[in-house]
């Protein structure tokens, strides 16, 4: 399992080379922003992964940094509340949003931490791309499509990556992956590459490290 759907691979060797080394590079949290002017200057490119509050983001925040601890990981659905951004050699931010589908937070509670979320997307000038994190254990879901209409709205590239890609059969991934691409096919923000992914295996790192690499200018 390559770890790649939809279109072929882009990547040359030499780039999956580049990318390895920039994520084996120093990665720092720099802050959590609990407000829209609470951000830190838009002065490097910056990429943003969303999900369901269950879905694996630090886990895989982690395993892209080679780093067991830099992005918590809980067993509480919802802990991530804040806007949290990472610094990779100076040169990326990594931006945790809070998730979506929160099991134990209030509707109020819920509401303000995915209005701060939006707020990110519509107003964040240096975001290159969206990674929305989808369980390939259950494919996209009901849920899932607020965040689909709210990337199209704001109108920010965003790439389907599916977590936890370890836990089923490569053909039923291969499924998840084709079911994925089909659904995405009309929405016009949507990224036409679906990456599946293992953050305790390491599969699809690699692949995701380049395409992180790329849309950040780090081939150019």
């Amino acid at each position: 399992m390559t770890g790649l759907g939809g279109a072929d691979a882009v990547h040359d060797a030499d780039q999956i080379e580049i990318a390895r080394v920039l994520f084996a590079r120093p990665a720092v949290f720099l802050m959590g922003a609990a407000q829209i002017d609470g951000l830190p200057p838009a002065d490097l490119p910056e990429v943003a992964f969303a999900g369901r509050s269950n879905v694996g983001k630090s886990s895989l925040i982690n395993g892209l940094v080679g780093q067991n601890h830099l992005a918590r990981a809980s067993n509480e659905p919802g802990r991530t509340r804040e806007v949290n951004f990472f610094v990779l050699d100076e040169r990326i931010r990594l931006v945790d949003l809070p998730g979506y589908g929160f099991a134990r937070a209030s509707k109020t509670t819920t509401a303000k931490f995915q209005n701060l979320g939006r707020a990110y997307l519509r107003g964040r000038p240096n975001l290159k791309r969206v990674y929305l994190l989808i369980d390939s254990r259950h494919g996209l879901k009901a849920v899932d499509a607020e965040a689909l209409d709210a990337l199209d709205t704001a109108a920010v590239s965003y790439q389907i990556v599916l977590t936890k890609a370890d836990k089923i059969k490569p053909a039923e991934v291969a499924r998840t992956v084709e079911a994925t691409l089909k659904a995405i096919s009309r929405r016009p923000a949507a990224f036409p590459r679906v990456l599946a992914t293992s953050a305790e295996k390491g599969t699809g790192l690699p692949e995701l490290r380049a395409e992180i690499a790329e849309v950040c200018g780090v081939f150019e």
